[in-house]
């Protein structure tokens, strides 16, 4: 923002000539449009958060954002911020607005409601302008991400249950800051997600834990493990160890386990048979050589003596 940019009490704003003459000599409307939204908030949102306000698509908004880029006139996007540092709050009069004006809008919001089965209120309804207005995600992609969190609940807790608004509040936040942000990267988030969650019953027989649904902190666990490419046999292995030396299954110490196997680049069952032998393997292993290559010695020598 310019330096001279002064704010007054009644939302005025204040363009130093440099600034007017950027805009001007670009001819950008849309640009110009953009950043007097910019301004009005005290640049305090992203731009792409506006593009509710101006009644814009995204693609529209997203041009107009570049050009202001180019020009100088606004930083690259930063990551949104989490809901509990800074969620916008949004009037009755703010809700009823959207609700009227934004037919796309509206079809979201019958669309939830009817996942969900419920009538949203006004504050639910907020959630949702939130997620589309604050942190710029398409309606399409917002339905993406109502359906994803019902679904997760429903598995974990059975048919009929439902997800809570922050709930699905704090989802949106997370595909915000990951860049799921159109429907194509929604749709590959959730084939990824949907392979992760499949592989789960795996690696709990793994562990000898059955076929039940993990607890949310036993799955941080299986996920991450996942993520290290580590398949269900080489934690059956860490599950091992753990048993001999825990007598029980210690989620944190069989995770240190395979943390080790990860910095030593072992993740498949036959690469930790390999490289992961105790010390007195290897050096039995390195005292049978040396003993091996003596003994060649040995029958060489005899064999020259006795020519």
């Amino acid at each position: 923002m310019p330096s001279c940019l002064v704010h007054t009490g009644d939302e005025s704003v204040t363009l130093s000539a440099a600034t007017v003459k950027r805009l001007l000599e670009r001819g950008d409307g849309d640009a110009a449009l953009l950043y007097l939204a910019l301004l009005r908030h005290q640049g305090t949102v992203p731009p792409r958060s506006l593009a509710g306000e101006l009644r814009w698509d995204r693609s529209r908004i997203e041009a107009a954002e570049a050009v202001l880029r180019e020009l100088g006139l606004v930083a690259p996007a930063e990551t949104p911020p989490a809901p509990a540092e800074e969620r916008p709050v949004y009037q009755r009069s703010e809700v009823a607005e959207r609700l009227e004006e934004s037919g796309a809008f509206q079809a979201l919001v019958r669309a939830v409601e009817g996942k969900l089965g419920k009538k949203l209120t006004t504050a639910d309804v907020g959630v949702l302008l939130g997620l589309t207005d604050y942190l710029g995600l398409p309606e399409d992609v917002v339905y993406l991400l109502v359906c994803h969190c019902a679904e997760r609940v429903s598995r974990r807790f059975g048919p009929g249950r439902r997800p809570g608004m922050k709930q699905i509040e704090k989802e949106g936040y997370a595909w915000a800051r990951m860049g799921i942000d159109t429907q194509s990267a929604a749709d590959a988030y959730l084939r990824a997600y949907a392979r992760r969650q499949g592989a789960l019953p795996q690696y709990m027989r793994a562990l000898q834990l059955g076929d039940r649904y993990p607890a949310p902190s036993e799955e941080k666990y299986l996920l991450s493990w996942q993520e290290m490419g580590f398949p269900p046999e080489a934690v059956a292995l860490a599950y091992d160890k753990t048993m001999l030396k825990c007598h029980e299954l210690k989620w944190a110490y069989c995770n240190g386990i395979l943390k080790r196997w990860h910095e030593a680049g072992l993740h498949t069952a036959e690469e930790i048979q390999a490289g992961d032998r105790p010390a007195a393997r290897r050096a039995e292993g390195q005292l049978s050589g040396d003993t091996d290559r003596e003994m060649r010695r040995y029958m060489q020598d005899l064999h020259r003596n006795r020519r």
